[in-house]
C-alpha cells in the first residue's frame, strides 16, 4: 500500500502552536499527522498546505511567508526521511532513496493579491498547487458559501451555545459546560450536543424544550440554506483567468475545492490540463455545498482531474442541527462509491484535510490508512482500483502537469 494525499492542514497548525510558545514538530505531535505515523502508514506524498486566513493575519503575503519559513524548517530538520517536489521526477527519486515526498500548496489565492510575479514567487518557493479560494471572495474568484451570511452563521451558533448552556444549568443546577465548539477551519458550524439526562423531569427543563426547539428548527433553516445553496453566477474574475492560465503555465495546479460553482465551469474552460478538487466530496451524497455534483464529478473525470475524499464529518453526512456528528468510516465508502460510479474510478483520490478538521472518528489520523483500504476492499473495490484511488490517480496528474524535470 502507497498514500497519496492531496491536503492537510498541519502546516498552519503547527506554526500556530509554536507561536504561542507549545511544542510543534512535524516530526511527532499529537495532532492528526506527522511524519513517524506518516511512515508507518506507507506515505508516498503529502500535500502540506500553507493555509491562509485572509481576515485575520494583516498581510495574507506576509503570512505565507511566514508559513514558508515554517515548512523549509522541518524540510531541513526532517532531511533524513523527507524531501521535497519541485518537479515530477523527484517523487521516484526520493522514494528510491528511501523518503516521502512533501509536494507544498497554498490554500487561499489571495495570498497573491491579484499579482502575477507574486504568483511566480510561489512557484519559486516550491508551490505546485494552489486552492483558488477558501471562503472568502478574493481577486481571483469567489466560494460557493455566501460571505455576506457569516456574520448571522456566528451570531446563530453564539445564540445557540448560550441557551443550551443556560438550559443545561437551569436543569440540573449545576454550572453547564461548552457543548458547542467554533466554526471549523473549513467553514461547517460544529454542533452541539444534547441537554443532560438528568434534566428529565425536571419543571424548568420541560418549561424550556419548547422554546428550545422552535430556536433549534429556525437555526436549522438558515443553516440548510446556507450549506445547501451553491454559487452559480460569481466565477472567476478577469484577473482570475488570468491566473489560472498562468498557474498552468507554470506547472501549479488549480485547486477548485471551495470554488463556486460557476468558478468550476470556468476553470474547466480555462484550462486544457487536468485539475484538482484537492478535498471534496459528493454532493448527491452530502448536499452542502463544499461538495461536487455529479455533472462536475463527470466533466472533472473528463479532464483527466482527481477530487480527494475529505474526511470532514459535516461533509460526508449531515445530522439535525445541534446533534454531534463524530465521523464514520462507513460514509467516507459512501462517498467513495458514488464518486467512482459517476466519474469511474480513475477521478478518486485522497484529500484527508487533516489538521484542518474536527477529528473524525473512524478516521483519526494518519495512522488510518490502513483501515481505510480494507473498509473499501470490503466494500467492493479491487486491489487495482485501491491503488489508483490512495496513489496511482493523483500520480498521473502530477505526471500530467508538473514539469518533468526542475531547473
Amino acid at each position: 500500500m502507497k498514500v497519496i494525499d492531496m491536503h492537510c492542514d498541519t502546516l498552519s497548525e503547527l506554526l500556530g502552536r509554536k507561536e504561542k510558545g507549545e511544542t510543534a514538530e512535524l516530526r511527532q505531535n499529537g495532532g492528526h499527522l506527522d511524519l513517524l505515523r506518516m511512515r508507518e502508514s506507507h506515505y508516498l506524498v503529502q500535500n502540506f498546505a500553507m493555509f491562509v486566513m485572509l481576515q485575520g493575519y494583516g498581510d495574507p503575503w506576509e503570512r505565507v511567508c511566514a508559513l514558508h519559513r515554517y515548512y523549509r524548517e522541518e524540510l531541513e530538520k526532517n532531511k533524513d526521511i523527507l524531501a521535497p517536489v519541485l518537479c515530477y521526477a523527484d517523487i521516484a527519486e526520493n522514494e528510491a532513496q528511501g523518503k516521502m515526498s512533501s509536494l507544498l500548496t497554498v490554500e487561499e489565492g489571495g495570498v497573491c493579491k491579484g499579482e502575477l510575479e507574486k504568483l511566480r514567487e510561489l512557484y519559486r518557493m516550491g508551490v505546485r498547487m494552489i486552492t483558488l479560494t477558501w471562503n472568502f471572495d478574493n481577486e481571483i474568484g469567489h466560494p460557493n458559501y455566501d460571505t455576506s451570511k457569516k456574520p448571522q452563521v456566528r451570531q446563530i451558533m453564539k445564540e445557540w451555545k448560550a441557551y443550551a448552556d443556560a438550559t443545561s444549568a437551569s436543569a440540573d443546577g449545576k454550572p453547564a459546560s461548552a457543548d458547542v465548539t467554533p466554526a471549523s477551519t473549513d467553514g461547517k458550524p460544529a454542533s452541539a450536543d444534547a441537554t443532560p439526562a438528568s434534566a428529565e423531569g425536571n419543571p424548568a427543563y420541560a418549561a424550556g424544550t419548547a422554546e428550545r426547539e422552535r430556536m433549534r428548527r429556525e437555526a436549522q433553516a438558515f443553516m440548510d440554506a446556507y450549506h445547501h445553496t451553491p454559487n452559480l453566477t460569481g466565477g472567476l474574475t478577469e484577473k482570475g483567468r488570468e491566473m489560472v492560465a498562468e498557474m498552468e503555465k507554470l506547472g501549479i495546479i488549480p485547486d477548485v475545492s471551495h470554488l463556486s460553482d460557476a468558478g468550476f465551469y470556468d476553470v474547466l474552460e480555462v484550462t486544457k490540463k487536468p485539475f484538482v478538487a484537492s478535498h471534496s466530496n459528493a454532493r448527491e451524497i452530502c448536499p452542502c455545498v463544499r461538495n461536487m455534483t455529479d455533472d462536475m464529478i463527470r466533466r472533472l473525470a473528463g479532464r483527466g482531474g482527481v477530487m480527494g475524499l475529505n474526511f470532514c464529518a459535516d461533509f460526508l453526512e449531515e445530522k439535525p442541527f445541534g446533534e454531534k456528528n463524530p465521523g464514520t468510516l462507513e460514509a467516507v465508502v459512501r462517498h467513495a462509491k458514488h464518486i467512482a460510479d459517476v466519474g469511474g474510478i480513475g477521478v478518486l483520490g485522497l484529500g484527508s484535510d487533516f489538521d484542518g478538521i474536527d477529528t473524525n472518528e473512524g478516521l483519526p489520523g494518519v495512522q488510518s490508512m490502513e483501515k481505510l483500504w480494507h473498509a473499501l476492499h470490503r466494500a467492493g473495490f479491487s486491489q487495482d482500483g485501491l491503488d489508483k484511488i490512495f496513489y496511482g490517480n493523483v500520480l498521473r496528474v502530477y505526471r500530467d502537469t508538473l514539469s518533468l524535470t526542475y531547473h
